[in-house]
């Protein structure tokens, strides 16, 4: 819950410009005798501060004000520590008496504000203090005081996870379920669902005593309260269909709450269980009580019916039975913002069927005479795309789109066009009787892709058409100017052309075109294509016909089928940005772990405990805070440069009050599309000049800021200027795509340029076995497609959260069966210097844990995870300063193991 800054609109005055001696008659009015003035004085602190002043020289005269019985006194005081605790550390100690003494006072306001406070304070030393009086808290008397430290311990959570545990928080928040309060239990269930989203191992999980719980919790605590019980019980996994029911029916008056994202919430869990109800009529009457909510949250604000819109379109294409009735709802009003209109179209598409088609190409055609262009365009693509899904309906589709080009409107004629290409496509040798009417409006194409299709027609059914050689003519006097497009369908039509009717006009324009397309253009792609045909027709004009005119796959309208994994993951969020971006969620936002996790000596296993024997040597300093912004891949030398001196006293950055109250450090979010200058060791050269046309390519997929980027130098060693590079990749095992366009710049001859391409993962999944196969094809204006193979190097896929507790890592150890383990030797590796090899498989994510000696050798052990929280328990095994390393892992995916393996060889070889 966040702080109010207890200001009222009358104290704008504290904003306003104060004169030359600010701070130092601050510190004499914080000293003051008179309470209001101390007051006034803290309130033209927090007002410098707001505005991004640097007031923290008064840190130790505003903690002085502390000891006050004014609740409001207290809680700005207690906003100015929040702020300054970080960069005065040893002074903050100051304030963790009266931190103590006010969790304890009579007022419950006074108790849960002071564990709130010292939970936002991320200060190691104040923690330590935290732990006893968030304990008496955790049991209080009353429920506010309660369910403020339930969240206090999430933040401690992030804070010091060890800390969390071994004081037994953990317990104590599980506890807090079965509170009689309900508020309580839903704050301790946001708790549990944070702390388990940081942690590796199963921490929340849902028993049927606190399924009870948290049903009767329900109906009874806040809509935010019921939103992060709704969103815990949607992780749940019933044991049959009985209990999958009686959850379903409980949680079904949800869907009538005035709150829209409880009402989503509900929804995604009702679709969760309904996966494993067998009874078609409860799944029936379950789509029929879900569809009136959803309909309902269409009359809210245009920003909500978006939100809505967006997670309808997924819940559709699970069960599009909920709103098949429902049409008319998506029906556009005239006053609907466009991007509302949009996401209606879309909808309406998916749920056009036989029964409703009639009704949906009405409103169709309205909207294809509406004044928006855009909109416009997408209401006749959007006929087409019926039409394809639908084959009883698509002779009524093609009317309304015969019937929209006798208007004569010269965009709705050429994406008529456009989809009655596909249209053919879909429904071979059925409807050519409408090409005449398409001929009509050839001279008013202008647009690539109307003339392209157009073009495409002529050429496909030259056979039907009397006078196809002068339409062919008409565009062939433009050739040259054409766009790519347009030439490349030009000299298809024209060989398909030649090839059904073999007679001298023809023969005098394919060699026109041919021509044309080899000697007039610089156009790689168009002048292979000419050769090829070239070469097909003046040596097997048979197997020309064959190539030329086989026949062609039928399409479907699969445009906006998702993927039925990526579908899953995105209706398990639902009511999510990643249900309105239709992204899983790593692919446009990370979090980093920004606070170092100090590891001691005394924080390894124990001997007696574990069967380690206590390590003398003290883990890098790598290893106990991970580093934020290294290339990793390969690694530079065991020597990291020594920081620059910090200044005396920085800046203060303008505080971002609310971020720190709920916990957030916006710091920690890493933007995809961040793209920085590339440095570190030399990149590889994957497409040598002889193979590139001149064009050399060097690359790496490096890891940075917690981020993938596909490292690139690109170096013209030809006689021309290069640009407008694209690239795209092959699927492979983890699905990298591109997060965006490539950024390079034109290219003289002997220049070169160096790139970050973002990367997403999860986008391009290859079905394959896990290989580390990359293949990459770049374009650019001026030559043909280069393609070539790199390799994915697993080490780059270690993540920042890799690092396993002590207990954590012996008790996954345990619970994996032997079957799962795998071990490699590397009798050619030898291993020097134990801090600088730790030092180095830290800076890539692989966390040292412990070591123990066996016979004459050391034995260590590290952990780390790859995305979608696949851990790698790691045991390597060697004599130090002697060749030979045997390595043993131990994961859930034991098929990446070679992956793995290749990994570990060269981060042990690389110095």
């Amino acid at each position: 819950m966040v702080q109010s800054l207890a200001m009222s609109g009358h104290d704008s005055k504290y904003f306003s410009t104060t004169k030359k001696g600010e701070i130092p008659e601050l510190k004499e009015e914080l000293n003051s005798q008179y309470k209001d003035k101390r007051k006034d004085a803290v309130k033209k602190v927090i007002a410098a501060m707001t505005v991004g002043k640097d007031v923290s020289s008064l840190f130790t005269d505003v903690v002085n004000c502390m000891q006050t019985e004014n609740l409001e006194l207290k809680k700005l005081v207690y906003l100015y520590l929040i702020n300054y605790a970080k960069s005065q550390p040893d002074l903050a100690i100051l304030a963790v008496n009266t931190f103590v003494k006010d969790s304890q006072d009579p007022n419950p306001l006074i108790r849960a504000l002071a564990v709130r406070t010292m939970g936002c304070i991320r200060v190691d030393k104040i923690t330590e203090y935290l732990c006893d009086p968030l304990q008496r808290c955790l049991k209080d008397d009353d429920p506010y005081v309660r369910k403020t430290a339930a969240i206090c311990v999430a933040k401690l959570f992030d804070i010091n996870a060890e800390l969390v545990e071994d004081r037994g928080f953990l317990e104590s928040l599980k506890d807090l379920i079965s509170d009689n309060n309900p508020m309580v239990v839903a704050n301790a269930v946001a708790a549990l669902a944070e702390i388990q989203e940081n942690s590796s191992r199963p921490i929340f999980e849902i028993t049927s005593h606190t399924l009870s719980k948290l049903l009767t919790a329900l109906n009874e605590c806040t809509e935010w309260g019921q939103v992060f019980i709704l969103d815990a019980l949607s992780r749940y996994k019933a044991a049959d269909a009985r209990e999958a029911e009686n959850i379903v029916e409980r949680v079904t008056p949800r869907l009538q709450h005035a709150n829209c994202a409880v009402v989503l919430s509900a929804v995604k869990m009702i679709l969760q269980q309904m996966e494993l109800i067998t009874s078609t009529d409860v799944v029936r009457n379950l789509c029929k009580k879900m569809a009136p909510p959803l309909v309902t949250l269409l009359s809210a604000e245009p920003e909500i019916q978006y939100v809505a819109l967006r997670n309808i379109n997924l819940i559709v294409q699970r069960r599009p039975t909920i709103l098949a009735h429902e049409i008319k709802v998506f029906f556009c009003k005239y006053n609907d913002p466009i991007y509302v209109k949009m996401e209606k179209l879309e909808i309406m598409i998916k749920l056009a069927s036989d029964r409703n088609i009639d009704q949906v190409l009405l409103e169709f055609k309205e909207y294809a005479t509406e004044v928006d262009v855009d909109f416009v365009r997408k209401a006749v693509r959007a006929i087409g795309r019926c039409a394809i899904k639908l084959e009883r309906a698509a002779e009524r589709c093609i009317s309304v789109l015969l019937e929209l080009i006798k208007i004569k409107v010269n965009y709705v004629v050429q994406e008529a066009i456009i989809v009655i290409k596909d249209i053919f496509r879909r429904y071979p040798n059925t409807y050519e009787s409408i090409i005449a009417t398409l001929c009509e409006s050839l001279d008013t194409l202008d647009e690539p892709e109307a003339k392209a299709s157009m073009i495409w027609i002529i050429g496909e059914y030259a056979e039907r058409i009397d006078n196809a050689d002068e339409l062919l003519e008409s565009f062939l006097e433009s050739f040259p100017e054409e766009p790519a497009q347009v030439q490349l369908q030009l000299l298809t039509a024209t060989v398909k052309l030649f090839l059904k009717k073999p007679t001298e006009g023809p023969q005098q324009m394919i060699q026109v075109v041919l021509n044309n397309a080899t000697v007039e253009t610089d156009n790689p792609d168009l002048r292979d294509r000419a050769y090829i045909y070239w070469r097909l027709l003046s040596t097997d004009p048979e197997a020309a016909k064959d190539v030329v005119l086989a026949e062609k796959p039928v399409i479907s309208d699969d445009s906006n089928q998702l993927d039925p994994s990526l579908l899953d993951e995105l209706l398990a969020n639902i009511a999510t940005l990643s249900s309105v971006y239709h992204k899983p969620p790593e692919s446009f936002v990370t979090r980093v772990k920004t606070t170092a996790q100090r590891t001691e000596d005394d924080d390894y296993p124990d001997g007696s405990e574990t069967g380690y024997s206590e390590s003398p040597a003290h883990p890098a300093d790598g290893a106990a805070s991970p580093p934020t912004s290294s290339s990793n891949v390969p690694y530079a030398g065991a020597k990291q440069p020594a920081p620059a001196p910090a200044s005396p006293q920085p800046a203060a950055p303008v505080p971002d009050l609310l971020g720190d109250l709920i916990g957030l450090d916006n710091s920690a979010i890493v933007p995809v599309d961040q793209v920085s200058t590339p440095a570190g060791p030399p990149l590889p050269v994957i497409l040598p000049a002889s193979a590139g046309h001149g064009l050399q390519i060097s690359a790496q997929l490096i890891r940075r800021d917690g981020q993938i980027f596909y490292s690139l130098l690109f170096e013209n060693n030809s006689q021309i200027p290069i640009d407008g590079f694209m690239i795209q990749f092959n699927k492979n095992t983890f699905g990298l795509a591109a997060a965006g366009p490539l950024q390079v710049p034109q290219l003289q001859p002997g220049t070169s340029a160096a790139t970050l391409l973002p990367m997403v993962l999860f986008q391009n999944m290859s079905t394959a076995p896990p290989n580390s196969l990359l293949q990459v094809a770049v374009k650019n204006n001026q030559q043909p497609v280069l393609y070539f193979n790199d390799k994915i190097s697993l080490h780059v896929f270690f993540t920042e959260d890799g690092r396993m507790e002590r207990g954590s890592f012996l008790e996954t150890w345990r619970s994996l069966p032997d079957s799962n383990e795998v071990s490699k030797d590397f009798p050619g590796i030898v291993v020097n210097g134990v801090e600088a090899t730790l030092d180095r498989l830290a800076a890539s994510n692989m966390f040292f844990i412990a070591k123990r000696k066996h016979a004459n050798q050391d034995v260590f052990y590290f952990s780390t995870k790859i995305p979608r929280g696949i851990p790698f328990l790691i045991e390597l095994t060697t004599a130090v300063g002697t060749p030979g390393v045997k390595c043993a892992i131990k994961t859930p995916n034991p098929e990446m193991a070679p992956l793995f393996f290749e990994a570990v060889e060269t981060l042990l070889t690389s110095y």
